[in-house]
């Protein structure tokens, strides 16, 4: 049987078939990629028309920034800085006079008045935690107005200043708070008293003022009468803190609390 081809086909060699196979692959690809670029000009023109569109938002959300950060540098240069200064000169004179006072034997009542409202034209412990409040010093003389009080037995002026003072100091924080339960147990609010010793003890634990506290917590629940708590801080102090000052008569106090 005779064999023959159409006029003008000619059967492809098998060269020339991977030839067009490869340029069909290769057409095809380009026709992928061109339209993945057109895709992303198209995104790119919207975020363009977005951008064009919501400038004036855009430039004030920026300014907006811009402007508290300037003015936050600002407000700490020329008014926070200027203040700290103007407190801590005025800070020392106050600080004298009440350094004067706990070292002194006499006059001391006089001297802790004169660290609170001031003396020779300087402020005191009270104006200056009221003028410069915001600044560290003005946050000090809370600490200093508090321990002044309590040592002239204005008990509650005490508790109101000792209670304003914030500080990252471990040991002044946890002295401040301390002291407020020395405050409450002069009025003989000793409830009030137990806890501020309790939350002084807990708050910051260290070899200086955690076994004081736990001493005055476990003195003050003896005195109300919570022998089992009072047991509870004394034992502490004996098994934790034995080389400190508080332990020297811990056993008797043990004893009591049994």
């Amino acid at each position: 049987m005779a064999t023959y081809n159409k006029r003008g086909f000619k059967s492809p060699k098998p060269k020339e078939v991977e030839d067009i196979e490869e340029n069909v692959d290769i057409d095809a690809k380009d026709s992928t990629t061109a339209g993945v670029f057109n895709k992303l000009d198209e995104g790119a023109s919207k975020t363009e028309e977005w951008v064009v569109k919501n400038q004036k938002y855009i430039f004030g959300i920026v300014g907006a920034i811009a402007l508290v950060t300037i003015g936050y540098l600002m407000y700490q240069k020329f008014i926070v800085e200027p203040k700290e200064t103007d407190a801590a000169e005025e800070m020392f004179t106050a600080q004298q006079n009440f350094q004067k006072a706990i070292d002194g034997t006499t006059g001391q009542d006089s001297l802790f008045n004169a660290a609170l409202n001031g003396v020779d034209g300087k402020y005191g412990f009270i104006k200056i935690a009221d003028e410069y409040s915001g600044t560290d010093a003005g946050n000090l003389a809370n600490f200093y107005a508090g321990v002044s009080y309590l040592n002239l037995g204005k008990n509650t002026e005490a508790i109101a200043s000792l209670d304003k003072f914030k500080s990252d100091d471990l040991i002044l924080s946890t002295q401040a708070v301390g002291l407020i339960g020395d405050a409450f147990a002069q009025k003989n609010q000793l409830k009030e008293a137990l806890e501020y010793y309790i939350k002084a003890a807990e708050m910051n634990v260290n070899e200086m003022t955690t076994p004081i506290f736990l001493l005055k917590a476990g003195q003050t629940a003896l005195t109300l009468g919570q022998k089992a708590e009072a047991l509870k801080y004394f034992t502490e102090i004996k098994e934790k803190y034995e080389t400190a000052p508080e332990a020297r008569n811990i056993d008797g106090l043990i004893g009591m609390a049994q």
